[in-house]
């Protein structure tokens, strides 16, 4: 089946089978391996993109569920290679460690922000609470979309 959908701002067309993954489709056929396969039962987050906007877990979307959507991955966030305020913070607030979740928290974390332009810590907490971190702990991922809420507001 032919799909077309604009990945990062480029519109792109792949012939995909009907049973295709988004996070399969991104990652095999436009080589984008920022989503990361990890749980595919949606529980951990670590493919976690934006669809038309939303924050979705790529491993529960069909690719052609897809077809003529927006979809934005951790590689489009940064623009003209300067990063995301978001991406910005994780690094300065050490809110990565292994990195394998980064790229979904960031993606919900932009998605919360979006919503709520100063958000408390709970309801940081709350508003990550479908990605799942094995290595921080989370305080520093708090402290980073914290500090990210400053300078995206600006």
């Amino acid at each position: 089946m032919k799909i077309s959908l604009s990945i990062n701002g480029e519109m792109q067309s792949f012939e995909v089978e009907p049973r295709t993954l988004l996070v399969h489709l991104l990652r095999d056929h436009a080589r984008l391996t920022g989503a990361h396969v990890a749980c595919e039962t949606s529980v951990c987050g670590a493919c976690t993109v934006l669809l038309d906007g939303q924050a979705v877990k790529s491993c529960t979307v069909l690719a052609v569920q897809a077809n003529g959507c927006e979809v934005t991955t951790i590689e489009g966030l940064a623009e003209e290679g300067k990063l995301h305020p978001i991406q910005e913070q994780f690094w300065e607030k050490h809110g990565l460690q292994c990195g394998f979740c980064t790229s979904g928290m960031i993606l919900t974390a932009y998605q919360l922000l979006e919503r709520n332009p100063d958000p408390s810590e709970e309801e940081i907490r709350r508003g990550i609470d479908g990605n799942i971190c094995r290595c921080t702990g989370y305080q520093h991922i708090v402290d980073a979309i914290q500090a990210a809420a400053g300078e995206v507001k600006k």
